[in-house]
């Protein structure tokens, strides 16, 4: 079915005219999926565009199975319930296993008033979540339903949580697990700011510092207190310099709480934070750092560190590498570029790499303003993009 690496067989290019005379379709959908809310407050929201994938999928004779959602850890704010993530498999299909990765939810509140999809002269559109990542979500739908039509069977499996945005802790679990069970994984984060690939990643961590003091009436008082709020700003204040931007090695404290009167010496203070790490070492290096202020249970002040670093750096592999390589081959083909370059940024790409599959994580769509209400899609890209994604897993079919 391939032809030489920088041409279309027969075969592909009629892959590629399928998705061309889908263009009205994929806008069409891409409108359905914006002005359907999946931010905080959406309430159903994310059933609903849960199952328009899954019915859209169903006819395709794919299956659905929801995977149960597993608690953040406590010190954290979490939700009553953990919500699901849904896995899709087709019946049939050839060649590795494909992972098509994406997530339901986005950063915008469904009160923002950012709630419509709104075309511009320019051959862009804004809306919530136009192009994180509800575009790559429309992108890989209408892929497989083109590969379906055309009776090319691609052994692919869609994974689709809803906690992306607060950091993958419900469905970390179920992620690992279905990395494992496959071959190649692609997610569809949007392209970087000059529509490149993303092959090597930082990774990242929540943490959190508590402080437990004595309470004491200042005027009475005053000696017989402890201030919770004092060590703390001793700690933050040796935080503030651990970072070294030239190594790769971030940590950023904020928000702050502590105290709840000023005429009373407070008795608990805590911060919160992030850290980004480019390898292991640096990872290791900042996990030390914090865990060296925890106490002992006796201390006075006590002090408890919480942390969780639950994505791991993604640094450039050679199947990872192999995989973008004949990303941009396909690119190629279609008379696309397919720049690579690294990101600070963090994504699910992180997990699955981390889990043992190689993973490609920007091949959404083109656009920029993300987790902002300007978040903008370059339209053509649906279709670019779709075209280079439906090449690339029938490509992969033939290996």
């Amino acid at each position: 079915m391939t032809g030489s690496p920088n041409t279309l067989s027969e075969t592909e290019a009629a892959v590629r005219d399928a998705i061309e005379a889908r263009r009205s379709l994929l806008l069409a959908d891409l409108r359905a999926a914006v002005e359907t809310p999946t931010g905080p407050g959406s309430g159903d929201g994310i059933e609903r565009q849960r199952a328009f994938f899954a019915d859209r999928l169903a006819d395709l004779g794919a299956t659905h199975e929801r995977v149960a959602g597993e608690p953040r850890p406590s010190w954290m704010d979490q939700p009553e319930t953990p919500p699901d993530a849904s896995l899709f498999h087709p019946q049939q299909g050839h060649g590795p296993r494909v992972l098509i990765a994406g997530h339901l939810d986005t950063v915008h509140h469904v009160d923002s008033g950012f709630d419509r999809l709104h075309l511009r002269d320019d051959g862009t559109a804004t809306g919530p979540g136009c192009v994180d990542m509800k575009g790559g979500l429309v992108i890989a739908l209408h892929a497989i339903e083109t590969l379906h039509e055309l009776a090319l069977p691609v052994n692919w499996s869609f994974f689709l949580n809803t906690d992306e945005e607060t950091g993958t802790y419900h469905s970390d679990a179920a992620l690992r697990r279905v990395s494992e069970a496959h071959d190649l994984g692609i997610a569809l984060e949007p392209a970087l700011a000059g529509g490149e690939l993303a092959i090597e990643r930082v990774g990242s961590g929540q943490f959190m510092v508590e402080v437990f003091g004595r309470s004491a009436h200042v005027g009475r008082a005053f000696q017989d207190g402890v201030s919770a709020v004092s060590e703390l700003a001793r700690i933050v204040a040796e935080l503030a310099a651990v970072p070294e931007p030239a190594r790769g090695k971030i940590l950023n404290v904020g928000p702050l709480q502590g105290g709840a009167a000023t005429n009373a010496v407070p008795d608990y203070a805590a911060a919160w934070g992030n850290v980004r790490f480019p390898n292991a070492v640096v990872e290791r290096e900042l996990a030390e750092t914090l865990e060296s202020y925890a106490t002992a249970q006796d201390a006075m002040p006590r002090v408890a560190i919480h942390r969780s670093f639950n994505r791991p750096a993604k640094p450039l592999i050679p199947a990872t590498e192999s995989l973008a390589l004949q990303a941009r081959r396909v690119a190629e083909a279609l008379g696309q570029q397919l720049p690579f370059a690294k990101t600070g940024g963090v994504c699910d790409g992180n997990i699955m790499q981390d889990a043992g599959l190689p993973t490609i994580d920007t091949l959404g769509v083109r656009g920029g303003g993300l987790h902002t209400p300007d978040e903008w899609i370059e339209l053509e890209s649906l279709v670019e993009r779709c075209q280079l994604l439906a090449v690339l897993l029938a490509r992969l079919s033939q290996q």
